[in-house]
């Protein structure tokens, strides 16, 4: 996992940095329907307007979560956040359907990445601009455990995001087996994997599964894959980057797809 940076987050742009802090700037962005990745509240509270903000988010599907005040402290801008920040999302969530259709329109067999619990914006937002850039059809993550659309991950994605669907679930091996029902197979990536990245058969509708660099996949995702994919290693260090990671294996997706399409 990323260490967490004690230097606090830059003193900029409240609005631009997607940060929206206090009870009534909170209230007035949920009332006015604007795009929210996550509300946090600070643990213990049971002020009534903190109460209601909570209510209100979870009515929209917004997750909420429940964090001690000093975090609170360090992610506010103004140093007057009242108990709540919520981090506005630089663009709406796309469906599962969408990203089935995006493939549909292009006349290509559906391609995935699945983000599992990549908490650090920078590696989500690097993730998708290579999704992007290898022509995948939607990118998929959690809803809780997970960096969302912040502008944070909108800014490292280099614009990835205003072009790519990412859709939020809430349950990611529900997901997966659904996928499979749709004739999707499921490739996680795996330090130990059981197949070398070189012997899977990636031509086909895939999805591939990323997980977090600190554990990588959890157990019960990693159990859902069909395949565990592992890339191989010539050097002393045995990990990489979660987005080098999903760089490598979707452009070996990417390879074998042009091959197959170059022989028919």
């Amino acid at each position: 996992m990323m260490k967490e940076n004690r230097k606090g987050p830059p003193r900029g742009n409240e609005e631009a940095d997607g940060v929206i802090e206090g009870r009534n700037a909170v209230i007035e962005a949920l009332r006015a329907g604007t795009a929210i990745d996550k509300v946090y509240l600070a643990k213990g509270e049971t002020d009534a307007t903190l109460g209601h903000i909570a209510a209100t988010a979870r009515g929209k599907g917004i997750v909420v979560v429940d964090v001690d005040r000093r975090k609170l402290d360090f992610m506010s801008r103004t140093h007057a956040h009242q108990g709540v920040i919520a981090m506005a999302a630089v663009r709406e969530y796309a469906s599962i359907e969408d990203i089935f259709a995006r493939a549909e329109a292009k006349g290509e067999a559906p391609l995935l990445v699945i983000c599992d619990e990549i908490s650090d914006p920078h590696n989500l937002g690097a993730v998708i601009r290579t999704a992007e850039c290898a022509g995948v059809h939607g990118v998929v993550i959690p809803k809780r455990r997970s960096a969302g659309l912040t502008a944070v991950v909108a800014k490292t994605s280099a614009g990835a995001v205003s072009y790519l669907p990412v859709a939020r679930v809430p349950n990611l091996t529900a997901l997966m087996k659904d996928l499979k029902k749709r004739g999707v197979w499921i490739f996680g990536a795996a330090m130990n994997g059981s197949t070398e990245l070189y012997d899977a058969d990636l031509k086909g509708p895939a999805a591939i599964v990323i997980g977090s660099e600190g554990s990588g996949m959890s157990r019960l995702v990693a159990e859902t894959c069909d395949f565990t994919v592992s890339i191989p290693m010539k050097g002393k260090i045995n990990s990489l980057n979660a987005s080098a990671a999903a760089a490598i294996l979707l452009y070996e997706a990417v390879r074998q797809r042009q091959q197959a399409a170059s022989k028919t």
